[in-house]
């Protein structure tokens, strides 16, 4: 759990002291060395870029070396701001003993002593706001997960109350499940009894939830392979505390969260390296897309305006990550009332399964015709991708009512964030089978990898242009 939700965490500190190390570095220089700074270096017998670069790697190892990328039980100001002095004074040590020992005197001791003062108390300050950024953006409900516990004895709580604890992770206890109702109990610890372990598929379905946590008692070992196997279908995240008693499933991974040991099962995609580059890739994907096609988007937008009439854009309610619902943007390319029509039109819908298509839909306008047929439609979407509630790949977003319908197996299409194309999309358009959908699907968030992203976009212009 430490690994999954401080990653990004981690990440942006290391990120964020490379490079206050190498703008320090060169602000200092041009402040004290003079405007001719990069001759300065070069007189004393360096590269004024390579020092730079090699002075932030050096900072950067020995926060790495005291610790300061790792995740704590507990996190204080005082503790951090004493090992970074520790770090600190490590670094300057090295410094004036490597220009001791190669006789380098050419070097301005003055500047070095700056440096290293400076950069202490930038990273104190970088460090702190970094924190209590992360801490404040979960507080009011963005970059949240949310995690069902299985049990309601001690056990259950003291995991739940954990959680609660260290809130910066992003994680929050929704509420437990008793084992059976006669337990009658309505909260644990302040939060709901949502039901019994027997309701958990009907539960799970309900409220939006991704990750379930089973805290039972020995005794009820016997429960956590079915929950584990209806998790898995779901692609659920699947916690186990083992500080109780020793348990082990295949395909599980011992993590330690807040000082106790947490057999983590993970169905679905868990390169969380690889999925921050997704969203990297997605949020500056998004912006320049929108910038080079803003003559584009204007155009259609007053091509609809002008033909059909208002409103420009329809926007409808799907089911994003988990259930998760958000409300979709498009072009309009239907009639106003086209939602009301539909219920006349499902006799003639092209699609085997839990989603609508018609080729020949007459509630299309005369411009939506051509919008659908170029998927120029879905161009305000890149609105949605960089709110963060789609990708630009991955599986549709579906309907609620098309959600209702769905088997057990389809709904692990839902533990991938959706996205404007996907693999089906380039892969077998045509396909009129819902199930051969969730098969690519579940395939591509299988298989997911950013090759495979970019892969699908490289695919996804030809077919744009081509009608496909």
């Amino acid at each position: 759990m430490i690994r999954r939700y401080n990653t990004a965490l981690r990440l942006g500190l290391l990120a964020v002291d490379a490079i206050s190390a190498i703008v320090l570095f060169v602000v200092l220089s041009r402040l004290l060395l003079g405007t001719a700074w990069v001759d300065a270096w070069r007189h004393a017998g360096f590269d004024a870029l390579v020092v730079a670069i090699g002075y932030a790697a050096l900072w950067v190892g020995s926060l790495w070396l005291h610790d300061l990328y790792r995740l704590r039980a507990r996190w204080w100001i005082r503790t951090e701001v004493l090992d970074l002095l520790r770090a600190d004074l490590l670094v300057a040590v090295a410094t004036f003993a490597t220009l001791f020992l190669f006789k380098l005197p050419d070097v301005s001791r003055r500047f070095l002593i700056a440096l290293f003062v400076v950069q202490f108390v930038v990273t104190v300050a970088l460090r702190i706001s970094i924190r209590i950024g992360f801490a404040v953006v979960r507080e009011h409900g963005r970059n949240l997960h949310y995690m069902v516990v299985v049990g309601t004895g001690p056990e259950a709580r003291r995991f739940a109350d954990r959680v609660e604890r260290r809130r910066e992770l992003g994680l929050r206890v929704v509420g437990h499940l008793a084992i059976d109702a006669s337990e009658r109990r309505t909260e644990v610890g302040g939060r709901a009894v949502l039901g019994t372990v027997d309701a958990i598929e009907e539960i799970l379905h309900g409220r939006v939830v991704d990750e379930v946590a089973i805290c039972l008692p020995s005794t009820h070992v016997g429960r956590i392979e079915p929950i584990t196997r209806l998790c898995e279908e779901e692609g659920k995240v699947v916690r186990i505390p083992v500080d109780e008693f020793g348990y082990f499933l295949p395909g599980g991974r011992l993590e330690e969260f807040d000082g106790i040991p947490v057999l983590s099962l993970v169905y679905g995609p868990d390169r969380v390296v690889g999925l921050i580059a997704k969203r990297l890739l997605d949020i500056g994907f998004a912006i320049l897309a929108a910038i080079f096609l803003s003559p584009l988007l204007v155009g259609v937008a007053l091509l609809i305006n002008l033909l059909d009439g208002g409103p420009v854009l329809f926007r409808q309610t799907r089911v994003g990550l988990h259930g998760r619902p958000f409300e979709v943007v498009k072009f309009r390319s239907m009639v106003t009332d086209a939602e009301a029509r539909l219920a006349e039109l499902a006799t003639r819908n092209e699609i085997k399964g839990h989603a609508f298509k018609l080729t020949d839909d007459p509630r299309l306008t005369r411009v939506g015709r051509f919008l659908r047929a170029t998927s120029l439609d879905e161009l305000p979407q890149l609105w949605n991708v960089v709110r963060g509630e789609m990708s630009l790949v991955g599986p549709r977003p579906p309907l609620p009512s098309e959600v209702e319908g769905y088997d057990i197996w389809h709904r692990r299409r839902l533990s991938m964030k959706p996205g404007i194309t996907g693999l089906w999309q380039v892969q077998a358009r045509r396909e009129a089978d819902f199930d051969r959908w969730v098969e690519l699907d579940l395939a591509y968030i299988d298989r997911w990898s950013i090759w495979l992203d970019l892969k699908i976009m490289a695919r996804t212009i030809p077919a744009m242009l081509q009608g496909r």
